[in-house]
């Protein structure tokens, strides 16, 4: 019994690496066997039918061509998107050094997360020892001792945004008589670890809308932009 018999290789695929082998290192083969050439026939991809050689070759670089030409759109499409994204971004900086007053930085913030992100529900949790801010729809001020920033302190420890599903006492703490609605959830933590001065969560009814697998790069510098901001004011 040979090597390549005893690792379960038949003498027919020992052959076939042979041949491709010798083909490899010898490419002007079929320069001197052209009639060979065309007489090898093949048989086509989808229809069965028998082709030459090189109409097998067109096919192949055609084939390549669509494949190259899908990851370019692809490609184009994820530009488009970052873009997009972007400019939301930047209409978001500028609402914020516009902002004359705290509370106009406030407002601002919601404003930009309704009308540039499409983001309906929204909850900015600012952590404050003495309930500076005036509760609000957008806005909810608990200090730090609240019994319902437990659940979110390895958000806080890890200090990156967060894609998913949420607790059911987490949902109710920061959407209130929405929750039920909230199908997946963004949570973006703010300021530093050891000092967090609270999160902004992003609701959604779309269980899909926010999920584990996505990106949360254009989370993360919405969370820096606030974070500094709140830090200003």
């Amino acid at each position: 019994m040979t090597t390549r018999e005893a690792r379960g290789m038949s003498a027919a695929q020992t052959e076939d690496e042979s041949v491709a082998r010798y083909l490899q290192h010898n490419p002007e083969f079929f320069e001197r066997h052209s009639a060979l050439l065309a007489r090898m026939r093949l048989p086509h991809a989808r229809s069965g039918a028998t082709i030459s050689l090189i109409e097998r070759q067109v096919e192949v670089l055609r084939e390549r061509e669509a494949a190259a030409e899908q990851r370019l759109a692809e490609f184009v499409k994820v530009a488009r998107a970052n873009d997009a994204v972007a400019e939301k971004i930047h209409r978001l900086t500028r609402r914020l050094l516009r902002a004359p007053t705290r509370a106009a930085m406030l407002e601002q913030i919601e404003a930009s997360l309704r009308e540039d992100f499409d983001a309906f529900n929204s909850v900015l949790v600012l952590i404050e020892p003495r309930g500076e801010t005036p509760p609000q729809r957008f806005i909810k001020a608990v200090a730090g001792s609240d019994p319902n920033l437990k659940s979110f302190e390895s958000l806080f420890s890890n200090g990156k945004p967060r894609c998913g599903q949420a607790r059911d006492s987490q949902r109710e703490f920061l959407f209130g008589a929405d929750a039920q609605d909230m199908g997946s959830v963004a949570l973006v933590p703010l300021g530093e670890k050891a000092s967090p001065l609270g999160l902004l969560a992003l609701g959604s009814a779309d269980r899909d809308r926010f999920h584990p697998g996505m990106s949360t790069e254009f989370l993360a510098r919405v969370g820096d932009l606030i974070t500094e901001a709140l830090a200003r004011a």
